[in-house]
């Protein structure tokens, strides 16, 4: 193996194990000497023997729900760029990409009725 990378995340948490603080910091990274704020995040892993997602899901308690709706919008739109990159089937991530549209659209409506 060439060169590696280190990818550390701290997560702090309350009494009752809630997170309340997300940090984290990478040696490749711009900013690599100093960890970097996040109010949440989404890490998979897959595990090829087992053909199985591995997933870590945290947010803090000072997400908004709109913030979460914008952080789910985003991960879906690249994740969509991701899937067209790694296969041929561009149909698929542009039905990726319509249904993250539709995802915010139902939010902002939901937004506007709770006004």
């Amino acid at each position: 193996m060439g060169k590696t990378s280190t990818i550390q995340i701290q997560v702090g948490l309350d009494n009752d194990r809630i997170p309340e603080k997300i940090e984290w910091r990478a040696t490749d990274s711009s900013e690599a000497d100093r960890f970097q704020q996040a109010k949440a995040m989404l890490i998979s892993f897959w595990d090829g023997g087992d053909k199985t997602a591995l997933r870590i899901d945290l947010w803090t308690k000072q997400m908004m729900v709109d913030e979460m709706a914008d952080f789910f919008f985003q991960t879906l739109m690249t994740m969509a760029d991701t899937y067209q990159r790694a296969t041929p089937y561009k149909d698929q991530a542009d039905d990726l990409r319509a249904f993250a549209k539709d995802f915010y659209k139902k939010f902002e409506e939901k937004q506007k009725q709770e006004q």
